[in-house]
């Protein structure tokens, strides 16, 4: 069990906003919403950073420093705010599967 979460932390570390770690044991369907996928959704439903704040259980500092681009957040924090949007009715869209279009946020 350990040899599992530390190959779990070696991907997330090794992989970018878009992109998974390559390595064999790695977890390859790791996927992070992008800084701006954060503040298009905030819009897309009228959030302040203060109430996805509340709402994700997530400091204020940490979302304004992810959505500045400044640190990327820990596994845990993105998939807290990840679940907040999803509950208010927000899907992302991975670039990779959306055709030409990039990645992006739309209501469900």
């Amino acid at each position: 069990m350990l040899l599992v979460a530390f190959a779990f932390q070696v991907c997330i570390l090794h992989a970018t906003w878009r992109k998974p770690c390559q390595h064999k044991k790695c977890n390859k369907g790791f996927f992070m919403i992008t800084p701006a996928q954060s503040r298009a959704a905030r819009a897309l439903i009228d959030w302040s950073r203060e109430q996805l704040a509340d709402t994700s259980r997530v400091a204020l500092r940490t979302i304004v420093d992810f959505e500045r681009g400044a640190r990327a957040p820990r596994e845990v924090t993105a998939l807290a705010i990840e679940r907040a949007f999803s509950e208010a009715g927000v899907a992302f869209i991975d670039g990779d599967y959306s055709g030409s279009g990039g990645p992006g946020v739309r209501l469900k």
